[in-house]
């Protein structure tokens, strides 16, 4: 399964400082406010809290079946951290390259005496391929990367369907079908499904437009007015490209009375500036 997010999207999950919180949209170059670069830390933030609800979501299947995986020790390590303690985050957290805590849970490593710990580490540190953790049912690949995405391909031909995995935010559109091998390929182009993609439509060719897909319904381009919910204009059955965005939205017909308002929206909007 492929799932992707608003870039830097805040879900509610881990505690915040409220100063300095600005508001903004997940367009990057539509009408309205314009929400600030993320940060590193907010990307870092979004993508953990995107895994921690799929965590839990899959508890029914046994804390130990489930795998966070994250791109590196440091991403793996301040999951660890942030879930401590919390009952419904329980898994084993793991990350694909560097340094980190060996694979398995940290209520496991609790009982492990100090030279267990200790090999477990050294073991964690070595440059071996990565694996899922043994008896992994769902695999939760965080945020992954070009690098990353090699693994995750041997990884799944390796475990086959014993095993979901579940891209969180891979961005695999930005690719354009096209991956390292043909095998890559046809694992992410072609077995993967968008179970569920909610982001902000190529801005040059659909300007203030969003991409919709929840599974199993046909992807969806909307357009965002000034006043009221994204109105959808045009669906298909496979994920829009560029050039058919930009077709769509040229095609596209906005009603007068809509035209309308949202000229009068503007003129006010003049007197206040």
């Amino acid at each position: 399964m492929e799932v992707e997010m608003p870039v830097g999207a805040k879900f509610g999950v881990e505690k915040e400082k409220s100063v300095g919180k600005r508001k903004g949209n997940l367009l990057s170059g539509g009408d309205g406010p314009v929400k600030e670069a993320p940060t590193k830390d907010t990307l870092d933030a979004s993508d953990r809290e995107l895994c921690r609800l799929f965590v839990e979501m899959f508890q029914p299947v046994g804390e130990e079946n489930i795998a966070a995986v994250f791109n590196d020790g440091a991403a793996a390590d301040a999951a660890r951290k942030k879930w401590k303690g919390d009952s419904t985050a329980y898994c084993n957290v793991v990350s694909i390259s560097g340094r980190g805590a060996a694979p398995g849970s940290k209520k496991n490593k609790k009982s492990m005496g100090f030279a267990a710990k200790m090999a477990a580490e050294m073991d964690s540190s070595t440059s071996g391929p990565f694996s899922l953790p043994p008896g992994t049912e769902v695999a939760l690949f965080v945020a992954p990367g070009p690098k990353e995405l090699v693994a995750i391909e041997r990884v799944c031909s390796e475990v086959g369907m014993g095993c979901c995995a579940v891209l969180l935010n891979a961005r695999l559109g930005k690719y354009g079908g096209k991956f390292a091998s043909v095998a890559a390929t046809d694992l992410f182009a072609g077995e993967f499904e968008p179970v569920f993609h909610l982001a902000a439509a190529p801005q040059g060719d659909a300007p203030g437009c969003l991409v919709y897909r929840q599974f199993p319904e046909e992807w969806a381009l909307a357009r965002k007015p000034k006043v009221g919910p994204p109105k959808v204009f045009a669906t298909s059955p496979n994920r829009f490209n560029g050039e058919q965005c930009r077709e769509a939205y040229e095609g596209m017909e906005v009603p007068e009375l809509e035209e309308r308002v949202e000229g009068f929206i503007d003129n006010l909007a003049g007197w206040f500036k």
